[in-house]
């Protein structure tokens, strides 16, 4: 199943990832039975919708969810993908549940996917971030700051990388 949330996402991602990220839901959407699908969630987030979550739990209502500040996550420059698996219009974070009954983790076959893309998972991480992926072409974040800060961005405030 082919989700438009998802699909607008992806055309959000730093241009030299939307053709790849494209190419990696079309598989997950092969590989998951048609009662559930993979959502990509969050990519693009600018710095203020990264402050206003590192505000959360600190600063305003709602539990902690992020320690990056704005500029200092890989999604503040469309290098980073979070997702859920959906079932019945439920958000499934159970990374061992096999909706498809194929004997094999949803999660991880999506998991899976994303690695032979050369991504990396947040949950092979110390701190575990399950629905984080990224991909980063060897960039630092303070790399990807200074590149930021110097304007070094293409027309659509992107970093040239």
């Amino acid at each position: 199943m082919t989700d438009s949330k998802t699909i607008a996402k992806i055309n959000l991602l730093h241009p030299k990832l939307r053709v790849e990220a494209l190419a990696i839901y079309s598989k997950i959407c092969q590989e998951l039975s048609k009662d559930s699908f993979c959502r990509f969630t969050h990519t693009l987030r600018t710095f203020e919708e990264q402050n206003a979550l590192y505000s959360q739990g600190r600063k305003t209502d709602g539990p902690i969810v992020t320690n990056a500040k704005g500029g200092s996550s890989y999604h503040n420059y469309g290098l980073a993908i979070d997702i859920v698996l959906i079932k019945n219009n439920a958000a499934i974070y159970d990374t061992k549940i096999d909706l498809d009954g194929d004997g094999k983790s949803d999660w991880i076959e999506v998991v899976n996917i994303f690695k032979q893309h050369g991504w990396e998972w947040g949950g092979d991480w110390k701190f575990s971030d399950t629905p984080h992926f990224q991909k980063t072409f060897g960039h630092s974040i303070k790399a990807l700051s200074d590149l930021h800060s110097k304007k070094k961005v293409d027309k659509d405030n992107y970093v040239i990388i």
